[in-house]
C-alpha cells in the first residue's frame, strides 16, 4: 500500500468517525449551543472548533499531496446539521482524491505555519508526522468533549470502521 492510499483510507475512515459522533451527539441530545461552548478546558478551543480544524488538516493535505484547491472551513458552525454536511462534503473530497494522483513519496513539502514556523518535509513525512497527528488530535479532542457533554460513547465509537474486519471467534 502507498503512502498516500493508506493517507486517503485513514481519511476516510476518521471522517466517517466524526460523523457518526456528531449523529450521536444529535440523538443523545446534546444543543448546538454545546456544540459552541463545549470544550475540556478554558483555554482551548470549543468542541466545534475541533471538527472544523480536522477536516481543514485533510484539505491541506489534499492541497499539498494531491494538487486540490480546496477552501478551508473558516466559517463557525453553527449546528451538527452543519457539522454533518461539512464531514460529508469532506468525505466526497477524499473520495474523489482517491482518484489522483498523489505527489512522489519524496517531493518536498514546504510550509510555514500563521507564526512563522516553516518546515520542509517530503510528502509522505507530510502526512505521517504532521497531518495525521494533527488529524487524530482534534478528532480525539472532539470525541473527549463529547464524552464531558455526556454522550454515551466507548472506544468503538472512535474505531467502528473496525466493525468491518470483524469475524466470529472460533
Amino acid at each position: 500500500m502507498s503512502y498516500s492510499s493508506a493517507a486517503i483510507a485513514t481519511f476516510g475512515n476518521i471522517l466517517g468517525t466524526l460523523d457518526h459522533l456528531a449523529a450521536k451527539a444529535q440523538k443523545a441530545g446534546v444543543s448546538d449551543e454545546r456544540l459552541v461552548e463545549g470544550r475540556l478546558a478554558e483555554d482551548m478551543l470549543p468542541l466545534e472548533s475541533q471538527f472544523r480544524i480536522a477536516v481543514n488538516q485533510v484539505y491541506m493535505a489534499l492541497g499539498r499531496v494531491w494538487g486540490m484547491d480546496i477552501p478551508h472551513e473558516e466559517t463557525a458552525l453553527a449546528s451538527f446539521d452543519e457539522v454533518r454536511a461539512m464531514l460529508a462534503r469532506a468525505r466526497e473530497h477524499v473520495g474523489s482524491a482517491g482518484e489522483r494522483e498523489a505527489a512522489a513519496h519524496d517531493a518536498e513539502i514546504d510550509m510555514t505555519l500563521p507564526n512563522g514556523m516553516r518546515f520542509v518535509m517530503a510528502a509522505h513525512e507530510y502526512l505521517r508526522d504532521w497531518t495525521m497527528p494533527n488529524f487524530y488530535f482534534h478528532a480525539a479532542t472532539a470525541y473527549a468533549i463529547l464524552r464531558k457533554e455526556g454522550v454515551d460513547l466507548g472506544k468503538i465509537d472512535f474505531v467502528g470502521f473496525l466493525a468491518r474486519y470483524a469475524r466470529p471467534a472460533g
